[in-house]
């Protein structure tokens, strides 16, 4: 019951508030945007269904698909799915103003850097992994839901922090994104070679597909990332090239400088000019 009670909150109440918030925006709403939602939510009831969930703790390989589809596939979709931007459209014009204050509050800048958001995930991860955390939670099904909730998000802040479309004041450079998102894929990485080379709580199997899937992982965010900065670079100052006329030649001949003469001078014109 406890299962199914968590499956029903991750996924049933998002699910809900996004279909009403697009109900009130009042606008079109890109309909790849609500695709991708109900794909994440599609993933993480996957990942956490009772179906799937009590298996995970005797096979190792079912254990690392949910942990890839929890904390890494899964909030790259809910991610792209714009749901700030959806929010800020939907709520009305009198609490629009709090909701810019709070999007520009140095608590959530913070929050939100990427250096924060890759600390909570990556080191989450190593911290679960290289702690008697991971099997205190084998053991207890209230630190085993507290462990997947920060899991699924983490990977969500992360995935945000990184590549989010929605609109952040004084959101890093795409460089500094992209710096953060390499290093962090090389930490996750180095945390799936030490649990294969020690063999960390049976997981010496499973090790090659987290290495593997954090690969693909980080290449779908790196596309998401670079994406989203080609969509809102500036134009190019030049503009369009014109296409380039030869001179036409003038019928007397190529002209010259004329200097005219002094108002109330005679000009003397040639016969064969006239």
């Amino acid at each position: 019951m406890t299962g199914w009670l968590l499956t029903a909150l991750l996924v049933l109440v998002p699910a809900a508030a996004y279909a009403a918030l697009v109900r009130a925006r009042g606008r079109p709403w890109p309909p790849l945007r609500t695709a991708s939602t109900a794909v994440g939510l599609v993933l993480v009831a996957l990942a956490v269904s009772p179906l799937l969930e009590p298996a995970g703790h005797h096979d190792p390989h079912l254990h690392m698909v949910q942990h890839l589809l929890l904390g890494m596939l899964a909030p790259i979709a809910l991610v792209l799915g714009a749901p700030g931007t959806l929010l800020l459209g939907a709520l009305p014009v009198a609490s629009r103003g709090v909701a810019r204050a709070v999007l520009r509050s140095r608590a959530l800048h913070v929050l939100t850097h990427p250096v924060t958001a890759a600390v909570l995930s990556v080191g989450g991860l190593h911290v679960l992994y290289l702690t008697p955390l991971h099997a205190l939670a084998a053991a207890d099904g209230t630190v085993r839901a507290l462990v997947t909730l920060h899991v699924l998000a983490s990977g969500v802040l992360f995935a945000w922090a990184v590549a989010g479309p929605d609109p952040a004041p004084r959101r890093p450079s795409v460089t500094t994104r992209a710096v953060v998102l390499v290093l962090a894929g090389g930490a996750h990485a180095h945390l799936a070679k030490l649990l294969h080379a020690h063999d960390l709580h049976g997981l010496r199997d499973a090790a090659p597909l987290m290495y593997y899937g954090g690969d693909l992982a980080e290449l779908l965010l790196a596309v998401a990332l670079f994406a989203s900065w080609y969509r809102v670079r500036p134009p190019s100052v030049s503009g369009p090239r014109r296409r380039a006329h030869p001179a036409r030649p003038h019928p007397n001949g190529p002209r010259r400088n004329r200097v005219l003469p002094p108002p109330g001078t005679a000009v003397q014109v040639d016969a064969g000019q006239a």
